[in-house]
């Protein structure tokens, strides 16, 4: 079971990566492809080409720590960006872990703070 913070900063890099690839290259990852720091505490999420496994990076206080799910059957469907790199709310990725396609999903206009 995968427990999210709605405050956690979450990065899905969006062009398939080989999920061969362990901590220190998806750190690596991490730093050149989506510009962030991997030591930052955010969790960067990568999938692989088929679209059937996906890897979550984060650092945890003392440690880098991954997560990592293979569908048996089926796909994930994964926003697409123009920069390679997708921002996403918990409650996104819990619905792209859970087969949801974000483009299906119709939001409710909520009030946002202003960035700043």
């Amino acid at each position: 079971m995968l427990s999210l913070s709605s405050s956690l900063r979450i990065w899905l890099a969006t062009q398939p990566t080989d999920l061969r690839k362990s901590f220190d290259t998806l750190a690596e990852l991490v730093r050149q492809q989506l510009s962030a720091d991997p030591l930052s505490g955010h969790l960067f999420v990568f999938r692989n080409r088929r679209a059937d496994r996906v890897k979550l990076l984060y650092w945890d206080e003392d440690g880098f720590a991954i997560w990592y799910k293979r569908l048996e059957e089926g796909t994930f469907r994964f926003p697409i960006s123009a920069d390679g790199r997708v921002a996403l709310r918990a409650a996104d990725l819990q619905m792209i872990l859970d087969g949801v396609d974000l483009d299906s999903v119709k939001r409710r206009k909520r009030w946002r703070r202003p960035a700043g």
